[in-house]
Protein backbone atom coordinates (compact mmCIF):
# COMPACT_ATOMS: atom_id res chain seq x y z
CA UNK A 1 0.00 0.00 0.00
CA UNK A 2 0.98 3.61 -0.61
CA UNK A 3 -0.29 7.07 0.34
CA UNK A 4 0.08 8.92 -2.95
CA UNK A 5 2.58 11.35 -1.40
CA UNK A 6 5.50 11.35 -3.83
CA UNK A 7 8.86 10.95 -2.08
CA UNK A 8 11.18 11.61 -4.99
CA UNK A 9 11.57 11.93 -8.73
CA UNK A 10 13.67 9.25 -10.40
CA UNK A 11 14.60 8.54 -14.00
CA UNK A 12 14.43 5.53 -16.22
CA UNK A 13 17.99 4.53 -17.11
CA UNK A 14 17.16 1.48 -19.17
CA UNK A 15 14.53 -1.03 -20.24
CA UNK A 16 15.52 -4.55 -21.22
CA UNK A 17 13.05 -6.56 -23.30
CA UNK A 18 12.67 -10.02 -21.81
CA UNK A 19 10.62 -12.29 -24.09
CA UNK A 20 7.50 -10.14 -24.18
CA UNK A 21 7.87 -8.44 -20.83
CA UNK A 22 10.60 -6.11 -19.57
CA UNK A 23 13.14 -5.32 -16.86
CA UNK A 24 13.21 -1.65 -15.86
CA UNK A 25 16.22 0.10 -14.35
CA UNK A 26 15.40 3.20 -12.29
CA UNK A 27 17.79 5.80 -10.89
CA UNK A 28 16.22 7.13 -7.70
CA UNK A 29 17.96 10.50 -7.47
CA UNK A 30 17.70 11.80 -3.90
CA UNK A 31 15.40 9.02 -2.71
CA UNK A 32 17.42 6.84 -0.33
CA UNK A 33 17.24 3.06 -0.57
CA UNK A 34 18.91 2.14 2.72
CA UNK A 35 15.61 0.83 4.08
CA UNK A 36 14.66 -1.05 0.90
CA UNK A 37 15.30 -4.78 0.48
CA UNK A 38 14.90 -7.18 -2.41
CA UNK A 39 11.22 -8.02 -2.77
CA UNK A 40 10.03 -4.67 -1.44
CA UNK A 41 7.56 -2.56 -3.40
CA UNK A 42 8.15 0.87 -4.90
CA UNK A 43 5.40 2.76 -6.70
CA UNK A 44 6.83 3.96 -10.01
CA UNK A 45 4.52 6.46 -11.71
CA UNK A 46 1.80 4.90 -9.60
CA UNK A 47 2.56 1.30 -10.56
CA UNK A 48 3.50 -1.04 -7.71
CA UNK A 49 6.76 -2.72 -8.77
CA UNK A 50 8.76 -5.35 -6.91
CA UNK A 51 12.46 -4.64 -6.46
CA UNK A 52 14.51 -7.49 -7.97
CA UNK A 53 17.93 -5.83 -7.85
CA UNK A 54 19.47 -2.98 -5.86
CA UNK A 55 22.45 -0.76 -6.45
CA UNK A 56 23.60 2.34 -4.66
CA UNK A 57 21.65 4.78 -6.77
CA UNK A 58 18.69 2.79 -7.99
CA UNK A 59 16.77 -0.44 -8.43
CA UNK A 60 15.52 -2.81 -11.09
CA UNK A 61 12.03 -4.28 -11.41
CA UNK A 62 10.32 -6.77 -13.67
CA UNK A 63 7.27 -5.50 -15.55
CA UNK A 64 4.76 -8.02 -16.89
CA UNK A 65 3.19 -7.89 -20.32
CA UNK A 66 -0.16 -6.95 -18.76
CA UNK A 67 1.39 -4.01 -16.90
CA UNK A 68 3.11 -2.83 -20.08
CA UNK A 69 -0.23 -2.98 -21.91
CA UNK A 70 -2.37 -1.32 -19.23
CA UNK A 71 -0.07 1.47 -18.01
CA UNK A 72 2.25 4.08 -19.47
CA UNK A 73 5.42 2.26 -18.37
CA UNK A 74 5.88 0.58 -21.75
CA UNK A 75 6.14 3.99 -23.43
CA UNK A 76 8.91 5.32 -21.19
CA UNK A 77 12.26 6.19 -22.75
CA UNK A 78 15.66 6.35 -21.03
CA UNK A 79 15.91 9.68 -19.25
CA UNK A 80 12.17 10.08 -18.66
CA UNK A 81 11.34 11.18 -15.09
CA UNK A 82 9.12 9.04 -12.85
CA UNK A 83 7.33 9.63 -9.56
CA UNK A 84 8.57 7.39 -6.74
CA UNK A 85 7.09 6.31 -3.42
CA UNK A 86 8.24 3.54 -1.12
CA UNK A 87 5.62 1.30 0.48
CA UNK A 88 3.62 2.60 3.42
CA UNK A 89 4.72 1.41 6.87
CA UNK A 90 2.43 1.05 9.88
CA UNK A 91 2.51 4.19 11.97
CA UNK A 92 3.50 6.46 9.08
CA UNK A 93 1.29 9.54 8.43
CA UNK A 94 -1.36 8.97 5.79
CA UNK A 95 -0.97 12.31 4.07
CA UNK A 96 -2.81 11.41 0.88
CA UNK A 97 -5.26 8.51 0.57
CA UNK A 98 -4.93 4.73 0.47
CA UNK A 99 -3.37 3.76 -2.85
CA UNK A 100 -2.77 0.18 -4.02
CA UNK A 101 -0.44 0.83 -6.94
CA UNK A 102 -2.80 -1.13 -9.22
CA UNK A 103 -3.52 1.15 -12.18
CA UNK A 104 -7.14 1.16 -13.40
CA UNK A 105 -6.52 2.83 -16.74
CA UNK A 106 -4.63 5.45 -18.71
CA UNK A 107 -5.93 8.99 -19.01
CA UNK A 108 -4.97 11.84 -21.31
CA UNK A 109 -4.20 15.46 -20.47
CA UNK A 110 -6.53 17.66 -22.53
CA UNK A 111 -5.62 21.10 -21.27
CA UNK A 112 -3.12 22.93 -19.10
CA UNK A 113 -3.69 26.51 -17.99
CA UNK A 114 -2.39 28.83 -15.30
CA UNK A 115 -4.64 29.85 -12.39
CA UNK A 116 -2.75 32.37 -10.21
CA UNK A 117 0.26 30.40 -8.89
CA UNK A 118 -1.41 27.05 -9.57
CA UNK A 119 -1.82 25.08 -12.76
CA UNK A 120 -5.19 23.64 -13.71
CA UNK A 121 -5.27 20.43 -15.73
CA UNK A 122 -8.23 18.92 -17.54
CA UNK A 123 -7.89 15.16 -17.97
CA UNK A 124 -9.95 12.61 -19.88
CA UNK A 125 -10.41 9.22 -18.23
CA UNK A 126 -11.53 5.99 -19.92
CA UNK A 127 -15.34 5.98 -20.03
CA UNK A 128 -15.58 2.91 -17.77
CA UNK A 129 -13.81 4.78 -14.94
CA UNK A 130 -16.05 7.87 -14.99
CA UNK A 131 -18.45 6.50 -12.35
CA UNK A 132 -15.62 6.30 -9.80
CA UNK A 133 -14.52 9.94 -10.16
CA UNK A 134 -16.36 12.40 -7.92
CA UNK A 135 -16.15 16.14 -7.32
CA UNK A 136 -13.85 16.71 -4.31
CA UNK A 137 -13.04 13.01 -4.24
CA UNK A 138 -9.55 11.52 -4.44
CA UNK A 139 -7.77 10.19 -7.50
CA UNK A 140 -4.22 9.00 -8.05
CA UNK A 141 -2.38 10.37 -11.10
CA UNK A 142 1.01 8.76 -11.84
CA UNK A 143 1.16 7.83 -8.16
CA UNK A 144 0.24 11.27 -6.77
CA UNK A 145 -2.82 11.59 -4.52
CA UNK A 146 -4.90 14.49 -5.80
CA UNK A 147 -8.29 16.11 -5.22
CA UNK A 148 -10.78 16.28 -8.10
CA UNK A 149 -11.88 19.91 -8.53
CA UNK A 150 -14.55 19.37 -11.16
CA UNK A 151 -16.18 16.60 -13.20
CA UNK A 152 -17.98 16.64 -16.53
CA UNK A 153 -18.71 13.18 -17.90
CA UNK A 154 -15.44 11.29 -18.13
CA UNK A 155 -13.42 14.49 -17.96
CA UNK A 156 -12.21 16.01 -14.71
CA UNK A 157 -10.15 18.94 -13.49
CA UNK A 158 -7.26 19.23 -11.06
CA UNK A 159 -5.83 22.34 -9.41
CA UNK A 160 -2.13 21.72 -8.75
CA UNK A 161 -0.34 23.99 -6.30
CA UNK A 162 3.33 25.01 -6.72
CA UNK A 163 4.65 22.53 -4.12
CA UNK A 164 3.09 19.56 -5.92
CA UNK A 165 4.45 20.80 -9.25
CA UNK A 166 7.94 20.96 -7.75
CA UNK A 167 7.81 17.55 -6.06
CA UNK A 168 6.26 15.49 -8.89
CA UNK A 169 6.54 15.09 -12.64
CA UNK A 170 3.32 17.06 -13.18
CA UNK A 171 5.29 20.19 -14.04
CA UNK A 172 6.18 18.45 -17.33
CA UNK A 173 2.60 17.59 -18.30
CA UNK A 174 1.38 19.11 -21.56
CA UNK A 175 -1.78 18.52 -23.57
CA UNK A 176 -1.66 15.02 -25.02
CA UNK A 177 0.36 13.47 -22.18
CA UNK A 178 -0.76 9.99 -21.09
CA UNK A 179 -1.05 9.39 -17.34
CA UNK A 180 -1.71 6.40 -15.10
CA UNK A 181 -5.00 6.57 -13.19
CA UNK A 182 -6.01 4.76 -10.02
CA UNK A 183 -9.50 5.49 -8.72
CA UNK A 184 -10.43 5.53 -5.05
CA UNK A 185 -10.33 2.09 -3.42
CA UNK A 186 -13.51 2.71 -1.42
CA UNK A 187 -15.51 3.50 -4.57
CA UNK A 188 -14.41 0.26 -6.22
CA UNK A 189 -15.24 -1.92 -3.24
CA UNK A 190 -18.54 -0.13 -2.57
CA UNK A 191 -19.71 -0.89 -6.09
CA UNK A 192 -18.81 -4.57 -5.66
CA UNK A 193 -20.57 -4.79 -2.29
CA UNK A 194 -23.75 -3.24 -3.69
CA UNK A 195 -23.96 -6.07 -6.21
CA UNK A 196 -24.70 -8.45 -3.32
CA UNK A 197 -25.39 -11.99 -4.54
CA UNK A 198 -25.05 -10.83 -8.14
CA UNK A 199 -21.29 -10.52 -7.56
CA UNK A 200 -21.02 -14.34 -7.81
CA UNK A 201 -22.82 -14.45 -11.17
CA UNK A 202 -20.97 -14.45 -14.53
CA UNK A 203 -20.38 -10.99 -15.93
CA UNK A 204 -22.89 -9.62 -18.44
CA UNK A 205 -23.20 -6.42 -20.41
CA UNK A 206 -25.55 -5.21 -17.64
CA UNK A 207 -23.00 -5.77 -14.89
CA UNK A 208 -22.60 -2.90 -12.45
CA UNK A 209 -24.64 -0.75 -10.13
CA UNK A 210 -27.87 0.48 -11.73
CA UNK A 211 -30.83 2.50 -10.47
CA UNK A 212 -32.90 -0.69 -10.52
CA UNK A 213 -30.32 -2.49 -8.37
CA UNK A 214 -30.10 0.40 -5.90
CA UNK A 215 -33.88 0.39 -5.58
CA UNK A 216 -33.87 -3.31 -4.69
CA UNK A 217 -31.20 -2.59 -2.05
CA UNK A 218 -33.43 0.00 -0.36
CA UNK A 219 -31.94 3.19 -1.84
CA UNK A 220 -34.58 5.65 -2.99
Amino acid sequence: MFTGIIQGIGRLTGMEQRGGDALLHIHTGGLGLDDVALGDSIATNGVCLTVVALRGDGYSADVSRETLDLTTLGGLKPGNPVNLEKALTLGAPLGGHLVSGHVDGVGRVLERKRDARSIRFRIEAPAELARYIAHKGSICIDGASLTVNGVNGNRFELNIVPHTLQQTIMADYQAGARVNLEVDLIARYLERLLLGERAAEPATTEEGVTLELLGRRGFR
